[in-house]
């Protein structure tokens, strides 16, 4: 009997192994997919933080276009931190070449969070406006990084994340 059972799973692994693979057709994930997936994906209390500040700005910027840039580039190659970006503007190089990118943008990284505010022509504005109001965070050109969304006065965040997109319409 044992041998007949053992037969007849001998002659059914081989009728499997023996169809044809059919590649899955994969669906493009959405955006707010990815980045659902990004936020998700971030280690306790990281999350939370990404979460709340993704909420914020997609109350400050209801219509904005949305983004999510992996950090990839064309050869599949990490070459930057993940990042969610808000909002959109024509940004215009030296060279006389022009690309569509995000206006605000928000990436975890080793460290922390960084919120990117792009656009302000004055690259001390920024840090002379926010930078000793903001409470425990690292104030550059166009960028805000903290270890912990509680080390900040979010309401000054919001500031200069609002300063940043209006600097656009101007």
């Amino acid at each position: 009997m044992l041998g007949l059972f053992s037969s007849v799973i001998h002659l059914l692994i081989s009728i499997i192994l023996s169809i044809p693979r059919i590649p899955v057709q994969t669906f493009p994930v959405t955006i707010q997919e990815q980045i659902k997936s990004y936020i998700a994906s971030q280690p306790v209390p990281k999350r939370s933080d990404m979460q709340t500040l993704h909420t914020l700005m997609l109350r400050l910027l209801p219509k904005a276009k949305l983004w999510f840039l992996d950090g990839k580039d064309g050869n599949g190659k990490t070459v930057s931190n993940a990042n969610i970006g808000y909002g959109l503007q024509t940004m215009h190089y030296a060279n006389g070449t022009s690309r569509e990118f995000y206006q605000i943008g928000l990436s975890a990284n080793t460290t922390g969070i960084s919120v990117y505010i792009m656009g302000i022509e004055d690259k001390k504005y920024l840090a002379n406006t926010y930078g000793t109001k903001i409470g425990k965070a690292s104030v550059t050109g166009y960028c805000i990084k903290f270890k912990n969304l509680k080390d900040v006065t979010i309401d000054v965040l919001e500031a200069a994340v609002r300063d940043g997109v209006e600097a656009r319409k101007g």
